[in-house]
């Protein structure tokens, strides 16, 4: 399959980036932050979490930092929410709220993620529908987490992926949701670019109708690897964070990268003729102001190296003269 001409990317930074730092991030800089990332051609921003201040302390300003955020006309404001608690209150605040379903190949991973097993997520199912109903949303997407691999249970196998999917989209269907796309998350960074490959297109060997986004983690450096073998087999939608921020805090790794740098894979896409719509001279300022808010360098690669198109230009005037 031919690489697609253009691809959207999903900025999840000021929610999974600020949900793991070590040290506070006040409200006022995770507006900031989010007031940045408005002006870098991103129509999509994940700005918080709606979750037990308990069990992830960080996010518990959520209601604050979406009230005090510059919203554009032309940009999604999304959180996070892993019980139907959750999703009633980001009904209530004024977020972009996808009919989505989420779910975990890893029993262990979704008993620390939501307190649910696989099976108990599974019979809940018509309760998050109803929920969704009553708000006038349509349930549409399936996000399935550990889908590559998992710490604490290791090897994840497709038909494990594949067997909590169908049951998902079945349980769905019978509740008259049409289910058009599913996310793939690879949250402990287990995955390699043949079983990207491998996955997608046997996902839509299955359901060719349904469109895949992909939440990728640099964790062992394969990130973008990753992405460009996602690219491959047509995906077009991706989650990243600038700089390379984020990380599950319930994934048992401590100190590792985090997603896929937003910066960097716009950066290749853009090397490659895939339009992202972003500007990356605004990425990596945003870089610069997030660097300066959780006070230690990110691991994104681009704001390093720079910008190719700044260096040719510099070349080139250096050639003529």
């Amino acid at each position: 399959m031919s690489l697609p001409k253009s691809i959207k990317l999903y900025e999840v930074g000021p929610r999974e980036g600020f949900q793991i730092e070590d040290g506070p991030v006040s409200t006022e800089d995770k507006v900031q932050f989010v007031n940045k990332l408005n002006h870098t051609g991103l129509s999509s921003i994940e700005v918080t979490s709606f979750v037990s201040p308990k069990w992830v302390p960080k996010m518990a300003d959520a209601e604050k930092v979406l009230n005090r955020i510059e919203r554009k006309s032309n940009v999604s404001y999304r959180a996070v929410y892993l019980n139907i608690k959750g999703l009633k209150r980001a009904l209530r605040n004024n977020v972009k709220v996808d009919g989505d379903l989420l779910l975990s190949s890893s029993n262990t991973f979704s008993k620390k993620n939501t307190n649910k097993d696989i099976e108990e997520t599974l019979q809940n199912i018509p309760n998050w529908i109803e929920v969704y109903q009553n708000s006038g949303i349509n349930v549409n997407q399936l996000s399935l987490m550990t889908a590559f691999g998992c710490n604490y249970e290791g090897n994840i196998t497709l038909s494990q992926s594949l067997n909590v999917l169908r049951k998902a989209k079945e349980i769905a269907e019978i509740n008259n949701q049409t289910i058009t796309k599913i996310k793939l998350a690879d949250t402990m960074g287990w995955a390699n670019p043949e079983q990207i490959k491998r996955t997608v297109y046997t996902i839509k060997e299955e359901w060719s109708d349904i469109d895949i986004l992909l939440h990728l983690h640099d964790t062992r450096g394969l990130g973008i690897a990753n992405a460009y073998a996602a690219l491959e087999e047509g995906v077009k939608d991706f989650e990243t964070a600038v700089g390379g921020l984020g990380g599950c805090p319930f994934a048992a790794i401590k100190g590792a990268a985090g997603n896929i740098a937003t910066e960097d894979l716009a950066f290749m896409c853009e090397e490659m003729g895939i339009d992202t719509g972003l500007d990356l001279k605004e990425l990596l300022n945003c870089t610069q102001v997030v660097e300066k808010i959780v006070g230690h360098k990110l691991p994104a690669h681009l704001k390093s190296g720079g910008i190719l198109s700044n260096i040719r230009k510099y070349t080139w005037a250096m050639q003529e003269s």
